[in-house]
């Protein structure tokens, strides 16, 4: 009986693996070199982790199962709640700043589409331990950074969210909430809708709406029109000079929002061209998650990269390797197997492990798209020169070993 893969899953074939590897780890390199850590947390976790962070309608989204103590888990739905919970776990006493970073599978069940499946792919940092307009910048500068060393060029919008709670100082929970998620989706039919339904007040409409229109240079000159000279403001300004100091570009999005009450202040996104309408590749904020999950009043800062739309549209392609296939006899079959023995140390070696005659051999080395063929025969035994054959010019030359290694390593 044939057995497919489960829907919203993919298999990754051999080229498409080591393309994926390759631009990981350039990410991971970026990431590294601003002295960020590895960690990793376990693949499922209870649910009660993400319906605390982001409540229990969330469930519908998740895979979720009871395991044989009837305990309520889910496989990961996203790496932020897990890190959080992580620092609160075992975290707690090291020096902070805590400058982390992960690269794991992730799992939502929803209906699998163009750019969104059940099993993807997250790359994410978090800075645990700074409220500071420096880890904010920091954070923003790093993931721009990633994304530019993908050889994607992004659009970075930038925003603060104190700066529209502020105008929503005044009005219910659950209605700033509903607000802020309608804000955050661009719904301006349903921000209006919703508007009349709590009969909000017309200076709070009028200030909101100009507020999220606000984008270019003077956008911080407009916003203290609006609300006056408030600290929120300030903070952001402080953040845009430091991205100045940075050398990024970017557009202040004061429509940029979240639905969920523990992001606090600095919000962005990054979206690319090639991605139709799923084109955001990146974003993050700050946050508070740590006191709900046990722990202190301890900030945070971080960020997403959806890496499988990065791969939908990155060109680069990993580095060429020459290959070689070793060529035997029988007669030279352990011979050839110490010959492929020294040759890996510096090289991709290839022998044959079907027993083909010498002819089907040099076919195979042919059909595999080989660099070179090395020919161990019983001559190149009793002169103690393999015989080097590049498959692309049909050149032969007679070579020590050693000679052999550095001919093909530097072609």
């Amino acid at each position: 009986m044939k057995v497919s893969k489960p829907r919203g899953t993919r298999d990754f074939l051999p080229e498409e693996t080591a393309r994926r590897r390759n631009v990981e780890n350039i990410m991971r390199q970026v990431v590294t070199k601003w002295g960020y850590k590895e960690v990793i947390t376990p693949t499922f976790e209870h649910l009660e982790l993400f319906t605390l962070k982001s409540g229990e309608g969330v469930v519908g989204e998740l895979y979720n199962f009871s395991d044989k103590g009837n305990r309520n888990m889910t496989l990961r739905p996203e790496l932020t709640a897990p890190v959080m919970r992580m620092y609160v776990n075992e975290m707690q006493a090291m020096s902070r700043p805590l400058k982390l970073f992960y690269f794991e599978n992730c799992f939502r069940y929803e209906r699998p589409q163009k750019g969104r499946f059940r099993e993807f792919w997250q790359f994410g940092v978090e800075v645990i331990g700074s409220n500071r307009a420096d880890a904010d910048a920091e954070i923003i500068a790093l993931a721009t950074n990633m994304i530019e060393a993908a050889g994607i060029k992004g659009d970075l919008h930038v925003g603060h969210l104190g700066i529209i709670r502020h105008i929503l100082k005044d009005t219910e929970d659950e209605q700033k909430s509903k607000i802020m998620r309608l804000v955050d989706k661009k719904d301006d039919e349903g921000l209006d809708n919703y508007f009349e339904e709590i009969n909000a007040p017309a200076e709070l409409r009028r200030n909101l709406l100009e507020l999220i229109c606000l984008s270019g240079s003077d956008a911080i000159a407009k916003a203290r029109e609006i609300l006056g000279d408030i600290e929120e403001i300030d903070k952001f300004e402080e953040l845009l000079t430091l991205l100045d100091a940075y050398e990024i570009d970017y557009n202040v999005d004061l429509s940029i929002a979240r639905g969920l009450d523990y992001y606090t202040g600095m919000v962005f996104e990054i979206y690319a061209e090639g991605l139709g309408a799923q084109n955001q590749v990146c974003g993050g904020g700050a946050y508070q998650l740590i006191s709900l999950f046990g722990g202190g009043d301890v900030p945070s800062t971080g960020f997403g990269v959806g890496f499988d739309r990065i791969m939908e549209i990155c060109e680069i392609q990993p580095p060429k390797e020459n290959k070689v296939v070793i060529v035997a006899t029988d007669d030279t079959r352990t011979d050839a197997i110490k010959v492929a023995t020294k040759m890996r140390n510096e090289l991709t070696v290839y022998i044959d492990i079907m027993k083909r005659n010498f002819k089907t051999q040099l076919s195979h080395a042919n059909n595999i798209e080989a660099d070179y063929a090395v020919i161990v025969g019983k001559k190149e035994i009793e002169s103690g020169k393999l015989t080097v054959k590049n498959m692309q010019s049909g050149e032969q030359l007679q070579l020590a070993i050693e000679e052999a290694i550095q001919l093909i390593k530097s072609n």
